[in-house]
């Protein structure tokens, strides 16, 4: 697909409802915005459905993200559905949306961010509940507008590395001094393909650093917390288990870190 404003513009403006998987190019998001579109993000659980019903197009060993993706595509109304396929997301996108194009009847287009123009990230590192900080974050996808609320960063007293969780319950063990690192910050700089951002970590603060199960991204979250000289390696399937925020709870205690 062409990204010069025009050709997109008349794409966009004949669409109401677009799905998003990954972070599409800014152009688009901002058209998209332009023309008043109703934007998903797919990513996110927003039907009632088992996430079984992705089997028949997904193995069960992709990661709940992109299987949450396939399921939102099959029950919710949409137009299109624009699919980062580039270095910021994955190859297993890039396969969901080839399978996505031949099995809805609508347009499945694929894009690559190569966006490098930093937005900043002030919700990663501010003093405000880490789960509300998480969800502004992925809300922030759907629009291109810059930040225009400027947040006085707090001294941290633990960090969490990663992508968003299917499961945000796991952020609500951690305290509100909490900075935030890897490729959720990347999607607040709106830059998913910077690879020097997303391998930032802070040596000083206790890390947790989280992966979603059979994400390529759990190679990094493993190697980085293996560098760091304190930190928690978790990797978390669906849903956050009993035993998970045992670990979690029990290594931010451990390390004098306290809600």
């Amino acid at each position: 697909m062409a990204h010069d404003s025009a050709p997109l513009a008349a794409i966009l403006s004949r669409f109401r409802k677009i799905g998003i998987i990954g972070i599409p190019p800014l152009a688009v998001i901002r058209t998209a915005n332009e023309h008043g579109l109703v934007i998903h993000d797919l990513d996110e659980p927003l039907v009632r459905e088992d996430l079984e019903t992705a089997s028949p197009f997904l193995p069960r060993v992709y990661c709940a993200i992109l299987r949450t993706a396939v399921v939102n595509a099959l029950h919710l109304e949409l137009d299109a559905i624009y699919v980062d396929t580039g270095p910021g997301k994955c190859d297993c996108a890039l396969h969901t949306a080839t399978i996505l194009a031949e099995a809805l009847p609508i347009p499945v287009i694929s894009t690559k961010n190569m966006d490098s123009v930093a937005y900043g990230t002030p919700l990663c590192q501010a003093c405000l509940p880490l789960t509300a900080r998480m969800v502004a974050i992925t809300a922030g996808v759907k629009s291109a507008a810059p930040y225009d609320k400027p947040m006085q960063p707090c001294l941290p007293t633990a960090a969490f590395w990663g992508v968003p969780p299917r499961d945000f319950s796991i952020l609500d063990l951690f305290p509100a001094t909490t900075h935030i690192y890897g490729w959720a910050r990347c999607m607040e700089n709106k830059t998913p393909a910077d690879h020097e951002l997303e391998a930032l970590y802070n040596p000083q603060v206790p890390t947790v650093f989280f992966a979603q199960s059979f994400c390529a991204k759990t190679a990094l979250a493993r190697y980085l917390a293996k560098k760091h000289p304190h930190a928690l390696y978790l990797d978390v399937d669906v849903h956050t288990s009993s035993s998970a925020r045992a670990k979690v709870q029990a290594f931010l205690e451990l390390s004098g870190v306290h809600p």
